[in-house]
């Protein structure tokens, strides 16, 4: 492993950015987080990407002294690659950047004055949902960052890395990283808030999420989606060594069954041929860990956990197929999303809020 440029004396955030394949985007995200600011530096991890983002890489950091540049000698995947940037890191605070994506204009200063505000553990920041004809919309658990940011409600926000801003010696204490393969946020997302004293909230668009772009995870069908139980495994192994409320247990054993669920139902990912097997594995670690007292959350959701819980893979097929049917015939002819929203508007609020 090699670095190109030398660390600042001190930043207050470190920008982590694992960069593979992504030649199309890089420049852009690049361009979004490298701002100037001497607070801030920018660690890209070359992850032995095969086309030319390591040469790409190397020219930026020439005209852009905020950017440092580790080239890792064998490709290592996303997590692993973070961790790597993490280890280079200097600032008070870390936020990973996927390479594919980008940050609206303003979001770094946003996220620094909201760090100085509260002194978090964790920063929670909103995003965009950003197809590539230039469509956009929110995250439907965005709505819950414009509340008291409680661990019952943060819980419930979409669990990636991307969205977070975690203090870097919060890390280091707890031992928190990133686990190989595919599905790496989960074994990061969950436990940094589980182990959290301080959550605080930005109900501000900090982060542009590309969905669909060609050779994106959730846009590939792999039997490596497989390797989500892999890192729930980790999260419950985890939780099991520490004193997890009972409450925070059970809201993270919904959440977790409602995930696997979305991924054996969604055609961008899931063979029609690894379904069933991928259900199974979901009965098997539903009974494998199902708290004492667990209750299945009410509505189809409620329906769907109770079919997992008894291994009904035949019921369920058949209420996926009708449930499909009928949104079909409710879509308009030439329906799309919902309509666009603006994705350099920025704010929607700048309230930052925390919770002790």
């Amino acid at each position: 492993m090699n670095v190109k440029n030398v660390p600042p004396m001190r930043a207050r955030l470190s920008v982590v950015v694992p960069v593979y394949r992504v030649e199309a985007y890089l420049e852009q995200c690049l361009d979004s987080v490298v701002t100037g600011d001497d607070r801030v530096e920018v660690i890209a991890v070359d992850d032995a990407s095969p086309d030319r983002c390591g040469e790409m890489l190397d020219a930026y950091a020439e005209t852009h002294p905020g950017l440092r540049v580790v080239h890792l000698p064998q490709n290592v995947g996303l997590g692993l690659a973070r961790n790597a940037g993490l280890a280079e890191a200097t600032g008070d605070y870390v936020w990973f950047v996927d390479s594919d994506d980008w940050v609206p204009p303003g979001s770094v200063a946003a996220v620094l004055d909201a760090l100085a505000a509260d002194e978090p553990d964790v920063l929670l920041i909103d995003h965009l949902r950003v197809h590539e004809d230039g469509r956009s919309k929110p995250d439907a658990s965005s709505p819950l960052l414009a509340g008291e940011p409680t661990l019952e409600r943060m819980l419930a926000v979409q669990h990636t890395a991307w969205n977070r801003i975690v203090r870097r010696e919060f890390l280091l204490h707890h031992g928190l990283l990133f686990g190989p393969g595919w599905y790496e946020d989960v074994s990061f997302s969950h436990p940094v808030l589980l182990a959290a004293d301080r959550i605080a909230a930005l109900d501000r668009v900090c982060y542009l999420y590309r969905i669909g772009r060609p050779g994106a995870i959730t846009a590939t069908r792999s039997d490596r989606h497989f390797e989500a139980f892999e890192q729930y495994d980790r999260v419950l192994q985890w939780v099991a060594a520490h004193d997890v409320a009972p409450e925070a247990r059970a809201q993270l054993f919904t959440l977790m069954i409602s995930h696997l669920l979305v991924v054996a139902g969604n055609e961008g990912r899931m063979h029609p041929g690894d379904r069933r097997r991928f259900f199974r594995q979901t009965t098997e670690l539903y009974r494998r860990h199902r708290p004492a007292g667990y209750r299945p959350p009410s509505g189809l959701g409620g329906l769907k956990h109770r079919l997992v819980a008894i291994g009904a893979y035949p019921v369920y097929a058949l209420l996926r197929a009708g449930y499909r049917v009928a949104g079909l015939r409710r879509r308009k002819p030439g329906q799309t999303a919902s309509a666009s929203a603006e994705v350099t508007a920025g704010p929607r609020t700048t309230r930052s809020k925390s919770i002790i």
